[in-house]
């Protein structure tokens, strides 16, 4: 593992600047804008799964004082234009949709018809009153059943429901297939989440009629993409469009696409020239936002008798719901690029396959490729077992070793400055596998079931423009930010990011200190404001370190070159060699020590702005300077995951007794912040896969829209989770950073789902689906028990 580097303001423990004002109430979000004359609107949502529109009577509603107005999507067709995605990518079928539905409704709560009053309690009433007639039509819930070809199709332009499908091979996997001591199965079943952010979305326009300007309050994770989306939809031009963001109380990937709400939100604004906002209730959130993650995976692993990976097959099926809101083979294609992660695998093949059904579409959710470490984790696991060896063993045999580096992965992905082996031992070091085999043997002779997992991650961070490219996605993964030094020395700075509870502010004025030599106190990092911030590509898959903070310290870096410049020439010097700016001084170094020069940040300012003479030849006026940086395809990220679990036979019910994570995310901002996203992360992982579901019946119904019905961990369920802070910087970005946001969830996603098998494996139970509720543990040992087992 390499040395973690030096630095004077990187890496510091300092406390998160923007909680004071959230904890003393002085936060600013949504509902605190008030917008005079604004006008409140409620959606008309489908109850039906799928269902023809055969008309809509908005008579008694709009007779209903306080209405202005009912608008439907044959309305909002005449005012927007449709979403199409159409990339070119072998396998993936062209898609569009309409702002609102026109003909058909394709899940239950689609949203057909919006109304317009003074204030929300008559918006919603009136959304009572209007009536739709409908013409039911069967509907495609099960993924697997969408496929058949008699399914009804979710969307008619279609020759079927798979959307995409794409197949991949690398190396002779048949080769390593019939040279294998072995072929061991795996199956793994990832339930339907949904990301249920503190604050819901909500959005509010208003227009200018006499600027023909659209400003748009929103919380979203990506300001300049929104407004560009806006403008595309609406036909506007980007600089008739500003998206400001507030503070967001979550987002976990659920604010990042432009939804048909929101954009019929800044139609209407625009067509009746007032301020129209919307506020979506919980209900709404559950049900008609955005879900995630429900994915089917089977693994074939050819294996040698000591367990080691000869080829690695897998078969991927994702239910991505009703409407594609991003290319249907996103999510999908990152799971099976990196699947074989922490492991040395030359032969792999993939067929991944993603499916259209009568759901809620699905979106990015934190960790999109969540279930990546399930699934190689639990393969490694189930070859232990069917071979008889110890998992800790065969992690062993196969992890990627430090000779081992770079490695390129079969599909293609270099990993560089990893250390799965070495997170591997100090989480198995920690944890103590030998003594809790001890334990278990002990338990297990009283009736108790103990069991221990462990999950090795290797996390994709950052995602730069030639990720975007090889997969065929139009975007770009980079980031631009500006430094702008004031007269008086003061520092502002902007990126293109936006925070939605990250805490931000904080880490990235510490990128600003360390590359311009100033302290943290003396920068303000400002976002969100697509009018202010350069143009960057937002907040989204880890990139908030690397891209952000990143980006930010070479700007700040350049700003100095300038400032060190200026100074010279302040001293008569004829270059900037040996000065260096320290603490907002100006310093030079003699007899190898640092001596104060006497000039001062506020100095060279003043010299910059106000004395523009007497500036070096060639040196412009002003200290303000802009920079964009695109990082590697992806950066990696790694850790190991131990848990040790106890299930009570008799209720199923699992209780954590011990939870650890052994991670090496490179350089560290901020401390404070990172081991924030990385407990806050384990927990999200671990109340998916313990509670978190959402559930449809056969007919489209869906059944989990109220949290006392989608249940999420509260402290109380959740352990307290030990962090082992490991640091080797990545060689390609700046300052070795790296990302950590999401490996936290992959990680605890495979490691419960380990321990659990682990417990349950004297009594041959494997559970192959998620959740792992208690009824579902107890029908297992049910199921066990009528098979000859021992009875609980």
């Amino acid at each position: 593992m390499t040395d973690a580097l030096e630095f004077s303001h990187i890496g510091k423990a300092l406390p998160r600047r923007e909680d004071f004002r959230f904890l003393t109430g002085q936060g600013r979000y949504l509902d605190d804008i008030k917008l005079p004359g604004a006008l409140h609107v409620a959606f008309v949502r489908s109850p039906h799964a799928h269902a023809r529109i055969k008309a809509i009577h908005a008579g008694e509603a709009c007779a209903l004082s306080g209405v202005v107005g009912v608008f439907t999507g044959r309305d909002l067709a005449q005012w927007t234009t449709p979403l199409r995605l159409a990339p070119p990518i072998e396998g993936l079928h062209p898609v569009e949709m309409t702002t609102l539905p026109v003909d058909k409704v394709r899940f239950h709560g689609d949203p057909v018809a919006v109304v317009v009053a003074r204030d929300r309690y008559i918006a919603e009433d009136a959304a009572e009153l209007v009536e739709v007639e409908w013409d039911a039509l069967p509907c495609a819930i099960d993924a697997v059943d969408a496929l058949a070809p008699d399914a009804p199709l979710v969307d008619e332009t279609l020759p079927s429901n798979l959307v995409s499908h794409q197949s991949f091979s690398a190396g002779d996997v048949a080769g390593a297939r019939s040279g294998a001591a072995r072929v061991v199965e795996s199956r793994f079943d990832l339930h339907r989440h949904t990301h249920v952010p503190m604050e819901t979305r909500g959005c509010l326009a208003d227009w200018d009629g006499g600027q023909s300007h659209l400003t748009m309050h929103i919380g979203t994770q990506v300001p300049h993409p929104m407004r560009g989306q806006l403008a595309a939809r609406l036909g506007l031009s980007e600089t008739q469009v500003t998206v400001i963001s507030p503070d967001i109380g979550g987002g976990f990937g659920q604010k990042i696409a432009l939804y048909r709400e929101e954009l019929t939100v800044a139609a209407l604004a625009r067509h009746l020239g007032r301020p129209v906002r919307w506020r979506e209730d919980r209900m709404e959130n559950l049900m008609a936002a955005s879900h995630a993650r429900e994915t089917r995976c089977l693994t074939r692993a050819a294996v040698t008798a000591d367990g080691r990976v000869l080829g690695l097959e897998l078969e991927l099926t994702e239910d991505f719901g009703a409407y594609c809101f991003y290319p249907a083979n996103y999510m999908a294609r990152v799971i099976a690029m990196i699947l074989t992660g922490p492991y040395r695998i030359s032969n792999y093949a993939f067929d991944v396959k993603v499916v259209l059904t009568n759901k809620c579409g699905n979106g990015p959710m934190r960790a999109p490729m969540a279930i990546t470490s399930w699934v190689m984790e639990g393969t490694i696991d189930s070859i232990a077992r069917e071979l008889g060896l110890d998992p800790l063993e065969v992690r062993r045999v196969n992890a990627i070793r430090a000779s081992d580096l770079p490695f390129t992965m079969p599909t293609g992905e270099i990993l560089e400055d990893v250390t799965p082996l070495e997170t591997l031992e100090a989480a198995a070091g920690a944890i103590d596998v030998p003594t809790f085999r001890t334990r278990q043997a002990e338990a297990k002779a009283e009736g108790r079931l103990l069991g221990l997992g462990l999950c090795t991650v290797v996390e994709s961070t950052t995602y730069g423009s030639g990720f975007y490219k090889a997969a065929g996605i139009p975007g770009s993964g980079h980031e631009a930010a500006w430094v702008r030094i004031e007269p008086s020395g003061v520092v502002n700075a902007s990126v293109g990011l936006m925070g939605s509870g990250q805490g931000y502010e904080t880490p990235l004025a510490q990128a600003v200190a360390e590359g311009l030599g100033v302290s943290p106190d003396q920068v303000r990092v400002h976002m969100g404001n697509t009018d202010v911030a350069p143009y960057g590509m937002g907040s989204r898959g880890g990139r908030g370190a690397t891209a952000g903070g990143g980006t930010l310290y070479l700007c700040a870096q350049k700003a100095q070159e300038k400032i060190l410049t200026i100074a010279a020439h302040m001293l008569n010097l004829n270059d900037m060699q040996g000065l260096r700016l320290h603490e907002g001084e100006v310093e030079r170094q003699l007899t190898g020590d640092w001596q104060s020069t006497g000039i001062g940040l506020a100095d060279v300012a003043r010299r910059a702005y106000l004395d523009p003479l007497s500036l070096p030849s060639g040196v412009k006026p002003g200290l303000d300077v802009s920079l964009t940086y695109d990082p590697p395809p992806m950066t990696y990220s790694n850790a190991t995951h131990a848990c040790e679990v106890e299930i009570d036979p008799e209720t199923g019910m699992i209780r954590i007794q011990r939870y650890l994570v052994a991670e090496d995310c490179g350089t560290v901002l901020n401390p404070v912040v990172v081991r924030g996203q990385q407990q806050g992360a384990v927990a999200m992982g671990l109340s998916g896969a313990l509670f978190e579901q959402v559930v449809y019946d056969e007919n489209g119904q869906n059944q989990s829209a109220t949290l006392a019905d989608y249940m999420v961990a509260t402290a109380c369920e959740l352990p307290n989770i030990e962090i082992i802070p490991m640091h080797t910087p990545n060689g390609r970005t700046p300052a070795g950073i790296k990302g950590m946001a999401e490996g936290g969830i992959m990680g605890a996603i495979g490691v419960i789902a380990g321990a659990v098998n682990d417990a349950l494996a004297p009594l041959g139970i494997s559970v192959e689906k998620m959740p792992l509720s208690p009824q579902s543990i107890r029908a297992h040992l049910r199921s066990a028990e009528k098979s000859g087992g021992p009875k609980f």
